[in-house]
């Protein structure tokens, strides 16, 4: 049974392995009806935690931070994606190359490290690519990086299916942090907001209905925590001209 599980949750985190050409997920098509002429454009960059594996279009959480900004003000637009499960940040790397975005989003978010730590990649890599990701995060905000907002990594060992794995959850969370002390460190050098959503996927555990039916990626309730807890720091980044 362990080695069953093992297997799934392999596809499920590393899922892009051994592809040769990166896929980008398309613009979310349930972003809440027409967007207005005026309404900010916004990508959001990541692995399966950004594109809601297993949860709705509507649910995942970029989408709906972008409907809570339209809502308050300012108007968002739906997101546009480049994001795939089991995306690490080289091949993040890779997707942007690929899909060559534009450099003139009013919004930008980045949400990547999870498939680092499960591949036993190393944190100095990690602080390498995830530096070089900020940077275009910034240029695709306009060279803006108060147009830029970093969510941590979800702590995936508190998950179900991470409490039935043979890996420690105490370990994977202890590594967890490490990356997430490297993102924040990276994010405060260059001047980007850094937002902490591990202690929501934390507090998560044993409820089964903040997850979706693979019991380790998160359901549409637990990401509206996420995108909640984003809401005040978009906002003020957004109010200023």
């Amino acid at each position: 049974m362990n080695r069953l599980f093992s297997l799934v949750l392999a596809v499920l985190l590393a899922g892009s392995m051994g592809c040769a050409t990166p896929e980008v997920a398309p613009a979310a098509a349930s972003g809440g009806g027409t967007a207005s002429p005026t309404a900010l454009t916004y990508l959001a960059l990541g692995d399966s935690y950004t594109i809601g594996e297993g949860a709705a279009a509507a649910d995942r959480w970029p989408t709906q931070l972008a409907g809570l900004l339209t809502a308050q003000g300012p108007a968002v637009a739906a997101p546009d994606y480049i994001a795939r499960t089991g995306w690490t940040t080289a091949e993040l790397q890779d997707a942007i190359a690929a899909a060559k975005p534009a450099s003139s989003y009013g919004l930008v978010s980045l949400l990547i490290g999870v498939n680092n730590q499960y591949r036993g990649q190393s944190v100095p890599q990690y602080r390498v690519e995830f530096r070089a990701l900020l940077q275009q995060a910034v240029g695709f905000a306009g060279g803006r990086p108060g147009r830029v907002v970093v969510l941590s990594i979800p702590d995936w060992g508190q998950s179900p299916f991470g409490q039935r794995q043979g890996r420690a959850p105490a370990t994977i969370g202890l590594e967890i942090d490490q990356f997430n002390a490297v993102a924040q460190d990276e994010c405060r050098q260059a001047n980007v907001a850094f937002v902490d959503i591990t202690p929501l996927t934390r507090a998560a555990a044993g409820t089964s209905s903040q997850f979706t039916s693979d019991g380790l990626h998160y359901s549409g309730p637990q990401m509206r925590l996420w995108a909640e807890r984003a809401l005040p720091v978009a906002q003020a980044l957004l109010s200023v001209k």
